[in-house]
């Protein structure tokens, strides 16, 4: 699930890398997933490039093969569609999907300004991806404080 694991984190933290790795087993068709802080920073990641293997729900190649990358364009797009919203007066950004060819973007706002990004094949059940990725966010914003966020930045900086 990510490359720090969750040895020697608080409960919280162990907890959010459940959630996720929750999400990841229970929707076919993604190929990465990363929350990011409202600042842009990687917070929680599934990592596809170190959870390659053959069998793997994640089996395959993140944007680059990076969670660094999808963390980017998360943040990206977050940033381009809360702007909008903005000029066009329509309130906040719950969600946006951008649909390619080859796969899918999904991000999702979380309360506290982090986003929630996957990145699925063209052909999931956006649907699916959707309502999960919506249970993500409604347990997990509540509990992602600037403590936690703190606490998962670090655990990422002391696995590389």
């Amino acid at each position: 699930m990510t490359a720090t694991g969750t040895f020697g984190l608080s409960s919280e933290a162990r907890n959010l890398h459940w959630l996720l790795s929750n999400l990841v087993e229970e929707v076919p068709g993604l190929r990465s997933v990363a929350v990011v802080s409202s600042d842009g920073l990687l917070l929680l990641s599934s990592d596809p490039a170190q959870n390659a293997a053959p069998g793997n729900p994640l089996h395959g190649e993140g944007p680059r093969g990076s969670s660094a990358d999808l963390a980017t364009i998360v943040s990206g797009i977050g940033s381009l569609t809360v702007g909008a919203a903005k000029l066009m007066d329509g309130g906040g950004v719950k969600q946006t999907m951008v649909a390619m060819e080859g796969a899918c973007v999904f991000v999702m706002a979380i309360s506290d300004g982090s986003l929630l990004g996957v990145h699925a094949e063209a052909d999931c059940d956006m649907s699916v991806v959707a309502y999960h990725m919506g249970l993500f966010v409604g347990r997990a914003g509540h509990v992602l404080t600037p403590e936690l966020r703190s606490e998962l930045r670090q655990s990422l900086e002391v696995g590389r």
